[in-house]
């Protein structure tokens, strides 16, 4: 049968809020994050607009020598896993050692210093290129930055699978902790991709919104009005422990992670497969792995980017999954608040989702003024919703088809 996992400590870093508590209450809120770009220049590009995360590094204990010798990807992972780590009530000491696992993903990784760095080699000449430049560019870099800060020197891995990223990265944990490789798991997934050469691409890819003129009401999944996703930066780190293990140390657990279900849709570099027959699989493939029913489910946190292709096909593919049952399912896209963390978005949907589970409050999908007549289903328009359900899901779609799927159960034994 193997181990059972739970979540005990959340870290979020998001556009919305940073902490447990201060994201809750923003989700609850319909707080949106998204502003004009101020991190750089943007006035020349179709996408002006971002959801930014203001951190202050020196209160999680970051100097500047320290920071200058990382990505801003992994700067916003100590300091999610630092939340996290206090959180889940959890000294120091008690992430050192080989029962803890550390796994952090990413989409891109070190975005920022690939580009300031290429900017140096040009300008420069490549003597000048800084001997960090690789150690901090590179994607792997997060799970090895929070392994050395704790001392954990079990399982070391990360996963990049684009826009899937954290959630497969929480299927991983979730079968390290079951199959007992180790007893904690620091899991989670950053992305810090606000910069001149990501937000041009994505722009000139069509991907993004360019409702400049708007900025807070521009993130609208499953409007008939969406016109791409806006581009979020921040981190997610959640701490997952097998239940023996969280109860040994009396542990607050918000919610229990039940397992996930991956698959390919093996159709396009960017565009879902039609119907959403891929995330169909995933969703199917997540539910049998923890022997769910489909009448189980009361809540699913979408992947509700906010293009048009990827909200109906989603849409689609609960409807495939879940037949007649999925007029009586809850959805939201919290991505209507955060933006789209890219690799960190699975993470900070799962922990909303373990809030969401563990308060009996479900976030609301912001910016719901004009729903698509071809997305019919319930998306908590606009307010959160009381409401307790028993199990969740939650979902990521990525560039080049890799799916992934989780499901959690409100922590009740």
């Amino acid at each position: 049968m193997g181990h059972r996992v739970v979540i005990t400590g959340v870290g979020p870093v998001t556009p919305i809020g940073i902490g447990a508590d201060a994201y809750h209450a923003a989700q609850l809120a319909g707080k949106s994050g998204v502003r004009l770009i101020t991190r750089f220049d943007a006035s020349k590009l179709k996408c002006k607009i971002a959801a930014e995360v203001d951190v202050n590094f020196s209160a999680y204990g970051l100097e500047p020598r320290e920071l200058k010798r990382m990505d801003r990807y992994v700067q916003l992972t100590l300091v999610a896993a630092e939340l996290a780590r206090i959180d889940a009530g959890m000294d120091l000491s008690d992430l050192e050692g080989p029962e803890v696992g550390t796994l952090i993903g990413t989409g891109i990784g070190g975005m920022e210093t690939f580009e300031q760095q290429t900017r140096v080699m040009i300008e420069r000449g490549a003597d000048r290129l800084s001997p960090f430049f690789i150690p901090m560019m590179i994607a792997n870099m997060a799970s090895g930055q929070v392994a050395i800060k704790y001392g954990a020197t079990g399982v070391s891995t990360t996963v990049v699978t684009a826009c899937s990223t954290s959630t497969a990265a929480l299927h991983d944990a979730y079968h390290f902790l079951n199959r007992g490789d180790c007893e904690v798991m620091i899991v989670g997934g950053a992305e810090a991709t606000v910069t001149p050469l990501s937000i041009g691409a994505f722009g000139n890819m069509g991907a993004l919104s360019t409702r400049n003129d708007s900025p807070e009401t521009a993130s609208r999944p499953f409007t008939a009005s969406r016109d791409g996703f806006i581009m979020g930066e921040g981190a997610g780190v959640l701490i997952v422990e097998t239940l023996e293990h969280a109860q040994k140390r009396g542990a607050r657990i918000y919610a229990e992670l039940l397992g996930a279900g991956l698959s390919a849709d093996a159709h396009h570099i960017t565009l879902p497969a039609p119907e959403g027959r891929g995330l169909a699989l995933a969703m199917t493939r997540a539910l049998k792995n923890s022997k769910v029913s489909l009448g189980q489910v009361g809540y699913i946190n979408a992947h509700g980017t906010s293009t048009g292709p990827n909200d109906l096909f989603e849409t689609q593919a609960i409807k495939a999954v879940y037949g007649d049952h999925a007029q009586r399912l809850a959805i939201s896209s919290t991505k209507s608040m955060t933006g789209h963390l890219l690799g960190a978005a699975g993470a900070i949907e799962a922990i909303a989702v373990a809030q969401a589970l563990h308060t009996g409050i479900l976030p609301p999908t912001i910016n719901y003024t004009d729903p698509d007549p071809l997305c019919d289903l319930d998306y908590i328009p606009n307010k959160p919703r009381e409401m307790q359900v028993e199990y969740a899901m939650s979902n990521s779609l990525a560039f080049g088809g890799q799916n992934a799927s989780a499901v959690f159960k409100r922590f009740t034994d």
